[in-house]
């Protein structure tokens, strides 16, 4: 039985979630990230349940006394893509030393770019080909988890959207859109894409750390549907109560972009993603662990729009 977990990460957008939603279920959730002035203030929404723990996920003794005090860990990690090699494995590293030190499971919060490139919605038994370097290293961290010897579960999601969310792409265009009546969209506008209301997200991963027969299991959870950049506008719009419209990223400008960020440098390589999108296939979470949450577009995407227009009227 779970009654305390650590969250590392937990001032990003899905550790934030996840330690909101482990502590509504009244688990004492330990909250790991560097910024001690951001756990604070995040503290206030968590409530009670959430002890804050300032630390450094690169310093190997900061990440072992937040693992020894939990029953569960959450790693919600995220860091820019130019640290990507060799950070992210010296990270999981440091984590999994720590698992394996205390015999504690470990649940992994992953996104979609293993997979590469899918004709058809991914289960968790398709081939994984992934083509990019950013690709390879997720699957690389993959087998580094299951040959640990550390309980495990590995979960894949699509591209996150919500509060909280500051790195994502909806979240380029949307924060966009509450200024002006024009936003940038990554991508065509008329391709069904998945991303996934990060709420939802949390609480499935909450759901699947509590059931002990989802160990030692890779999970798909993915959003409520496609949706098409066009729709999204349509939804903005009519939320806003303004006219709104998208205009299409291409990868030719993320490449011209790229020249002076070394963000969208690195992001060239996965346009592929919004050219011929990796869609989830979430029926073996439903089969044993129970209904997806999936919020629907149009009430994540208010949602959404309103937190940012809360944080902008408080930054006023």
């Amino acid at each position: 039985m779970m009654k305390t977990a650590a969250v590392l990460g937990a001032t990003g957008g899905m550790g934030y979630a996840l330690t909101e939603a482990l502590c509504r279920r009244n688990i004492k959730t330990i909250a790991f990230a560097r910024s001690e002035e951001n756990l604070l203030n995040f503290k206030k929404n968590w409530g009670p349940n959430a002890v804050i723990h300032s630390g450094d996920a690169l310093n190997p003794n900061d990440v072992e006394k937040a693992v020894s005090e939990a029953d569960a860990v959450f790693h919600a990690i995220n860091i820019p893509y130019p640290d990507w090699d060799p950070t992210l494995s010296m990270i999981l590293n440091n984590i999994l030393q720590a698992c394996r030190k205390h015999h504690k499971p470990f649940i992994y919060a992953d996104n979609i770019y293993s997979y590469g490139l899918q004709s058809s919605p991914a289960n968790e038994v398709s081939p994984k080909n992934p083509h990019t370097k950013k690709g390879k290293l997720r699957q690389t961290l993959i087998e580094t988890i299951k040959n640990s010897g550390v309980p495990y579960i590995i979960a894949h999601f699509p591209d996150f959207y919500g509060p909280h969310t500051g790195n994502t792409l909806l979240h380029y265009t949307l924060s966009q859109i509450i200024e002006k009546n024009k936003g940038m969209f990554v991508g065509k506008t008329n391709i069904p894409r998945e991303f996934i209301f990060i709420k939802d997200g949390a609480e499935a991963l909450a759901e699947l750390s509590l059931n002990k027969n989802s160990y030692g299991e890779v999970w798909n959870i993915p959003g409520a549907g496609t949706i098409t950049g066009e729709e999204i506008a349509s939804i903005v719009s009519q939320h806003l109560s303004r006219g709104v419209t998208f205009r299409p990223v291409h990868k030719w400008m993320i490449r011209a972009i790229g020249v002076v960020d070394p963000m969208m440098r690195e992001y060239t390589e996965l346009m592929y993603l919004n050219q011929t999108p990796v869609i989830l296939d979430g029926s073996k979470y439903e089969a044993i662990i129970g209904t997806l949450p999936k919020t629907p577009y149009e009430s994540g995407i208010k949602v959404t729009l309103d937190h940012l227009l809360n944080e902008r009227n408080a930054a006023i």
